[in-house]
């Protein structure tokens, strides 16, 4: 199984390779460390009788396990290993976990780059963030009896019809799964559709509920603006997790009387969104503010990354991207906690549910304006105020999936090691 598993993965990287290679090459992304991609990290030390491995792919699903981790270092008393697969997920992982966790890189699904892996890690349970199933390494874990789960379950429109084209190659994949705990009914309608046992799957709500820190101060925000040379005097509007072509549309659409920060939501694309404008103000070009950008400037760029947060607390409207043209959506629950109202676009699939249980509350605008909008909300405080307390009021009331999806991992945890 192994070996036709390894056989499957090499030949689609070949005849993608064309693809991939250039997008390693034109991104910078070949630059990577790839003997941990292969499996050959340096070996975890047991510090505890019982070890879990949390592996979050990238930036959103790390930022969406941090309640998570807490919660599971205060309450038990297993040693935490988290795993990314991106450069940004690794860094943004370490930034919330070292040195108190242990973070490694998820390896490549070759069956020689598991086993060297797990080999090094040696965990007990594993939780998989969202999805992230993978043929090579559920199967080396259940050849080591190293129960595996998911957390904060999801399985999109997209990735459920692929899946599901490929339902009797990946079937055994699923049904190997020892408890799936997902965010909503129909994504665990969907997880026993692909083969997961009815008996376990639970509907445990999101974690990025819990995740929202409701507060009106964000440290280094006021240090952020002034770096930047932002005018606190004037509105600003705060774009977050923006795709290309969103920030044209943005910058174009922005009210006369704001200024306008933009975030793209991936690295790559930062160099592209400082074209949108002329005189745009790179944060990188403002570390710490000791060059100011000239008088008037009303458009700027947040090209770092783990400094979204101190943006939102700055705003006076926020905008969630990569919902505006065609793509599914960016987390929208975090400017809502900053008590910032917000906008978000009507492609939104990925964030279904919260965006339904938002609007519902009177929490959250979706609009294809979102500049008129933007422009509505700054025109009537009264309006923007009630917009984001209400949003607030449904994030408190959804809190809680962190303790539910402790009690599924506890439940799963051998009684002994591995």
């Amino acid at each position: 199984m192994g070996a036709g598993n390894d056989i499957a993965l090499l030949s689609a990287a070949a005849l993608t390779s064309p693809v991939w290679g250039y997008h390693l090459l034109t991104t910078g992304k070949w630059r990577t460390d790839w003997a941990a991609r292969f499996g050959r990290c340096a070996p975890v030390t047991r510090t505890a009788p019982r070890s879990i491995l949390i592996h979050a792919v990238s930036v959103g699903e790390t930022n969406a396990i941090r309640t998570l981790v807490e919660a599971i270092h205060r309450e038990t008393s297993w040693q935490v290993i988290c795993s990314s697969t991106t450069d940004t997920g690794i860094v943004r992982a370490r930034s919330l976990f070292e040195p108190q966790h242990r973070v490694v890189r998820y390896p490549i699904d070759l069956t020689r780059s598991v086993n060297r892996f797990l080999d090094a890690v040696q965990p007990d349970l594993v939780a998989l963030v969202e999805l992230e199933v993978w043929p090579n390494f559920i199967a080396a874990c259940h050849r080591r009896s190293i129960p595996i789960c998911v957390v904060n379950g999801r399985l999109s429109d997209v990735s459920f019809s692929r899946y599901r084209l490929l339902r009797p190659l990946v079937r055994s994949m699923f049904s190997g799964l020892d408890a799936v705990g997902a965010q909503t009914r129909a994504y665990a309608d969907r997880f026993e559709a692909m083969g997961v046992p009815r008996k376990c799957v639970q509907v445990l709500d999101t974690m990025k509920w819990d995740t929202a820190q409701i507060a009106g101060q964000v440290d280094g925000a006021a240090a952020l603006a002034t770096a930047m040379g932002i005018d606190r005097s004037r509105p600003l509007i705060v774009a977050g997790s923006t795709a290309p072509g969103e920030e044209k549309l943005l910058a174009e659409t922005c009210p006369p009387e704001a200024q306008l920060l933009i975030a793209p939501r991936k690295p790559e694309w930062f160099d592209a969104a400082a074209a949108v404008a002329p005189g745009i103000v790179r944060r990188t070009r403002h570390p710490d503010g000791t060059t100011r950008p000239c008088d008037g400037t009303r458009i700027f760029l947040l090209d770092t990354i783990g400094e979204l947060r101190k943006a939102y607390a700055l705003a006076d409207v926020a905008m969630v991207g990569r919902s505006f043209l065609g793509l599914y959506g960016s987390d929208m629950i975090e400017p809502i906690a900053l008590g910032k109202p917000t906008i978000t676009g009507t492609h939104h699939q990925n964030f279904a549910d919260a965006v339904e249980a938002l609007v519902a509350g009177g929490g959250l605008e979706v609009t294809a304006d979102p500049g008129r909008v933007a422009a509505q909300l700054l025109a009537d405080p009264a309006r923007a105020n009630a917009l984001a307390a209400r949003g607030r009021d449904v994030i408190r009331a959804r809190q809680g999936s962190t303790a539910r999806h402790l009690d599924m991992l506890r439940a799963t945890m051998p009684t002994s090691p591995a």
